[in-house]
This record gives structure tokens, sequence and C-alpha cells, in this order.
């Protein structure tokens, strides 16, 4: 959403085509998500010697090679280093705290593990990963491709508080070093495009490095011009944008913007009567789209109580439709969950970069 949200449900009646403006459901918009229950893995905490960290990584790769996996799991954002395999392996998971992993480094609260059983569970969880048939990576191009190797090895050498997300995994991370912070399931874009009334619109989700530019609590959600054009295709309307000053219609009236609403003007009596603004505006068959700024533009709870804003409209924040997260669902937003977004809005200050990839 923010450019991008959700498809609009609008109901609309026949009979009011011809001067009337006719309401729109708020709360309802047009999606068919697959439904995708959240899972999440918990992250093994170990000190292991050289033989056994050849054992561990005898074991996954005997598994995922024969599983032939098309991609690896980037998770963690994690490298395999000469010090990783001389020193100790240690793996956040979200629950982590950075003193946690402090204290792990220094061989406080270290406790004896059974390698044998510990690598036979690596086993079973790369036999898993195999069977859940993990998503095949897609890209747009050849350019958008290299963005994302270069945007995601960007995100694997940072250092300071960021968000990185996988546009082909649908995750998001939030990430100090190498501890992660917030982990969660997201929706992005359906990478769709719009051609309505001599206009194209392509809905998909850029990656690249961002920045949270500012913070919003309870957004309200100025819908660009691709929402009205959704809405004119699915009844069958024309479409029409109204102009600084008087907008005409047929009938010798015409629409007009005064102290943020629009209304119709009798040209008998030039009286000014406001049009209801939880309702589109269409007369004569068309949808007429409201200014920029005005009342009538403005849409409330479309973007859940919290939103980051990384500029030219391309928006993380809530979403009223839960089902969606994990799907190709948005216009080019990343959706989260309201606790996820909270989180977000809480903990990470403006300035913070976002690597997508």
């Amino acid at each position: 959403m923010g450019t991008r949200g959700h498809r609009s449900e609008v109901a609309v009646t026949m009979d009011r085509y011809a001067g009337r403006a006719v309401r729109r459901s708020i709360g309802g918009r047009l999606t068919h998500p697959l439904v995708m229950h959240r899972t999440g893995g918990e992250a093994v905490r170990a000190v292991a010697s050289v033989a056994t960290l050849a054992l561990l990584a005898l074991a996954a790769f005997s598994s995922l090679g024969r599983a032939q996996s098309s991609r690896r799991d980037t998770a963690l954002l994690a490298r395999v280093t000469p010090s990783t395999i001389l020193g100790s392996l240690v793996t956040t998971a979200s629950g982590d705290t950075i003193e946690d992993k402090r204290n792990a480094d220094a061989g406080v609260g270290e406790s004896s593990f059974d390698a044998s059983a510990l690598a036979a569970s690596v086993r079973a969880m790369a036999d898993s990963l195999a069977r859940s048939g993990a998503p095949i990576p897609t890209f747009r191009s050849r350019a958008d491709s290299l963005t994302s190797i270069r945007t995601y090895i960007a995100a694997s050498n940072a250092r300071d508080l960021r968000i990185v997300i996988s546009l082909n995994d649908r995750k998001l991370w939030a990430l100090i070093g190498p501890d992660t912070l917030l982990r969660a399931q997201v929706a992005v874009s359906t990478d769709e495009t719009l051609e309505y009334a001599g206009r194209t619109w392509r809905f998909e989700t850029p990656r690249g490095i961002r920045t949270v530019l500012a913070k919003r609590e309870r957004p309200v959600w100025s819908p660009p011009d691709w929402h009205y054009a959704e809405t004119a295709r699915e009844h069958s309307l024309k479409l029409a944008s109204m102009g600084p000053g008087r907008t005409p219609l047929s009938d010798g009236r015409w629409l007009e913007t005064r102290n943020g609403i629009v209304g119709v003007v009798d040209p008998d009596t030039r009286e000014f009567a406001a049009l209801p603004t939880d309702e589109h505006i269409i007369f004569d068959s068309t949808l007429f789209i409201p200014p920029v700024g005005s009342v009538n533009r403005r849409i409330e709870g479309q973007l859940g109580h919290h939103m980051l804003d990384t500029g030219n409209g391309f928006l993380l924040h809530g979403t009223p439709y839960k089902a969606s997260i994990g799907t190709a669902a948005t216009h080019g937003c990343i959706r989260l969950r309201d606790s996820d977004i909270e989180w977000l809005y809480e903990m990470v200050p403006v300035g913070t970069k976002i690597y997508i990839y």
C-alpha cells in the first residue's frame, strides 16, 4: 500500500450512476490470499569442536544435497568463516539478547550436549525443509537479480541496527551485528501490471537499500490513482481526475472542492452541497478521482496501527487482512502483522537502513 495498498471492494448501485455518489466499503478489499501458517524454528546454541562441526556439516549437506535444494537458507544472513570453524558456532534466535551472545562467547552458562543427537536433529530439519518445497528465487530481470545480490552482501557486511527483507522468502529480520532481534513473515507485491484509461501501473516491491524517513501511528491512507483505476475497471466505469477548479457534469452542475471537501454546485442557486467523504464520486457513469489532500481522498484503517515510511509512497505497515501475510498480495508495500510492525515502530529509529533483496 502506501503507494501500494489493497484492492478495494465497492458496492455500486446502478441506478445511482446518473447523479449521485456511490458508497464504498472502506473495510473491504478484494484479495484472494492463500492462508500461510506462520512457522518458526528454534535455533540451537552450541560450542563445538572442529570434529563435531565437521560431523554436523556432513549431516546437513548430505540431506540438503539429496533434496537438491534450489536456494540457500538466508534466515540469519550468516556466513561461515575460518574463525567460525576454529572457534565457536553461535546462532541466535529471535528471543536471544545481545547479552546472551556475549555470555556465550565468554563461555558463560555453557552446557554439554550430545553431538550425535544434534547431528540427527540437523539432518531431520534439513529433510523437513526439503519436503516443504521452499520457494524458487524469482527475479524480474538480470539487473534485478544483480541488485538482489549486492543488497544481500551489503546487509551481510553491515553491523548497525538494520531491517533486512527477502522478497523470495517473504520474510523480514531486524538485525544488529550478527544478532537477530525480530523475525517476521510479510506480504510482498504481486508484481502485476494494471492498464486502464490509457495509463499503466506496475505493482512491485523494489529491491535495494532504503532508509526509514518517518514513522506514524494510526496512519491514514491517501490512495494513489491506481486505486480508483482498479475500482473503475471492476465496475466498467470511465475514469476522470478532478482539476483544481470546476469539474463540469453533463447536467450543467459541476464538482468543486471547498475547505478540503468535494461537493456539487448548482448553477442556478450557486449552492454548494458537500458529498459524503466515505463514498466514491460517481456521476455520468464516471468515477472521479478526488484531489490530493482532500478529505475525500483519505481512508482510515487500511495501513493498520503503525507505519514506517521510506519515501516515494513505499511503506512498511500493518493490515486488517491478516491472511495475506506470507503471500504476494500488495501493490508494492510490505505488510506485517500488528505485533511485528508495532515492534519496528517502537524499536527502529528514523534513519535506519532497510535492505531488500
